[in-house]
């Protein structure tokens, strides 16, 4: 797709000028690692070139490299010989898919085994492709760059658990700061002496030891790792949760606590069955409830956060420019989504200038958020028009987006819903509302029917379609329209503006300027 430049000089007023046309920047645009775990082999091909890319090929093979390492000393042959297979699959499509060399990545593992060395030759001859062997505080290192691209300039505590290691890592400020290494990888634990009273207690005394490397860590918690992923997702079973997304997903230490009371109660069939689980992944989940248990009570997070951005985001991260970094995640991404698919791409700018004086009072989280919705208000519309409306939503809460809350998802979605039709209700959806507070919900029903009205106007990307005076406190919401403008304000644009008027509860005036 070739994509003409903006002028350096344009004006993007706080959201600053779009990054992913860059030379610097659009070299990241088709990137491919891949992460060899202890439990899992997986690739992912990033595309896009933006603070959020989309996952462009995404597989997982779980191969159990570390299964019986502490008792033998060496990768598990079986699951030496499925990595080496998934390698050459994953060597073969990148060749096929015309892809810069990969980034191969191995951790505990196979730094570990004492045959680790030899695999990574073997994987040198069979494939081309040279593993870099990285130790655990690079790893945790990682890691924590991977949430950092989800959540820049977030603070906390990072947790990644893999097979055979547990990695700690502080975030602060859009850094990682100290970071440590540990044992508690599910496929070791499973070796420990002594049942679950054995290895309970070498739990509690390994994050012992961690907590005087770390010190308090009372911010919030992120959990990385399929393990977690796992735990989440029985959490969202239980409590019945809505929105499937892991993204973001939030639990605190009492939920944490429930949760892990339930997985010792269920049969872990019939709960593997239930959350859509693999067979491999919930056989380590008994074992990483009990590092769960064992790391709330110790660190005491004010709140846990579940990551589905890694170490190989991180890796993704690492390659990035620091003023790509320094972005937001959601604002590039719908930058990117309006470039590619918009109807007129530019003139989300003009509509998010048009309908920002009804959310001046608004914080910088709400505002953003007003930006993202006005760059992807246009960019559903090859969908079917009986389903437009639901296709957006579905797009906004689904979508593999960073920097998002559930609760913004809803929020987005349901602005973006309104874009296209007034009432929210007879939707497949509705079940998701409620994740949304009712003054949210009607602040996205006022975004959705602005941009709604302000799309009749879309000519160009930049002309003149007028502006909106709100006085909230009088309840008077005036259109300036230029005169240029006039004949685009027809009755379906009336009807559409009147709208607007009702759910503001608002006093209209029209204004044609001479």
């Amino acid at each position: 797709m070739h994509v003409t430049p903006e002028p350096a000089t344009a004006d993007w007023g706080p959201f600053e000028r779009p990054l992913f046309d860059d030379p610097g920047v659009r070299a990241l645009s088709r990137v491919g690692v891949v992460d060899v775990g202890s439990n899992s082999v997986r690739m992912v091909i990033f595309d896009g070139a933006a603070r959020s890319p989309a996952y462009f090929y995404n597989e997982k093979i779980m191969c159990a490299l570390g299964a019986g390492l502490s008792e033998t000393g060496r990768l598990n042959p079986e699951g030496r010989a499925r990595a080496l297979s998934a390698l050459r699959r994953f060597q073969h499509l990148a060749e096929g898919m015309d892809m810069p060399p990969l980034s191969v990545v191995a951790t505990a593992a196979v730094r570990d085994a004492s045959d680790g060395e030899d695999f990574c030759e073997e994987v040198l001859r069979d494939t081309g492709l040279k593993i870099h062997v990285i130790d655990g505080q690079e790893e945790a290192r990682l890691s924590a760059q991977g949430v950092l691209l989800g959540w820049p300039g977030s603070y906390g505590l990072v947790c990644d658990i893999g097979g055979s290691s547990m990695e700690l890592a502080e975030i602060h400020d859009g850094e990682v700061g100290k970071r440590v290494t540990s044992s508690l990888g599910p496929l070791k634990l499973r070796d420990i002496p002594g049942g679950r009273r054995g290895r309970k207690a070498h739990i509690t005394d390994v994050m012992e030891g961690l907590r005087s490397e770390m010190g308090q860590q009372n911010d919030r918690l992120f959990l990385v790792g399929g393990s977690w992923r796992a735990i989440a997702r029985i959490d969202m079973a239980r409590q019945g949760y809505p929105l499937r997304v892991l993204h973001e997903y939030r639990m605190n230490a009492q939920a944490v606590r429930e949760t892990l009371r339930y997985i010792e109660t269920q049969d872990l069939e019939a709960l593997r069955s239930e959350c859509g689980i693999s067979t491999a992944r919930m056989s380590l989940v008994p074992y990483a409830a009990d590092v769960l248990s064992r790391l709330v009570k110790t660190f005491k997070p004010k709140d846990i956060a579940v990551s589905s951005y890694g170490i190989r985001e991180g890796l993704l991260y690492e390659q990035m420019p620091q003023r790509l970094r320094n972005r937001d995640p959601l604002i590039e991404a719908s930058r990117f989504a309006e470039k590619k698919d918009a109807r007129i791409p530019g003139f989300g700018r003009t509509l998010y200038e048009f309908v920002s004086p009804l959310f001046k009072a608004s914080d910088h989280a709400k505002t953003r958020l007003v930006k993202a919705a006005c760059l992807l208000h246009d960019v559903s519309w090859r969908a079917h028009p009986d389903y437009r409306a639901e296709v957006c939503f579905d797009n906004a809460t689904r979508a593999n987006l960073g920097g998002l809350k559930h609760s913004e998802r809803v929020f987005l979605g349901l602005a973006l819903l309104h874009r296209y039709r007034n009432k929210r209700q007879g939707t497949a959806f509705e079940y998701l509302y409620d994740l949304l507070d009712e003054r949210g919900k009607k602040e996205a029903e006022i975004l959705g029917k602005a941009m709604r009205f302000g799309a009749m106007l879309m000519v160009s990307k930049d002309g003149d379609i007028g502006k909106l005076v709100w006085q909230p406190r009088k309840k008077h919401l005036l259109l300036e329209l230029p005169r240029e403008a006039e004949p685009l304000f027809g009755e379906v644009a009336e009807a559409r503006l009147n709208s607007l008027a009702r759910s503001l509860e608002a006093e209209l005036r029209v204004k044609i300027r001479k």
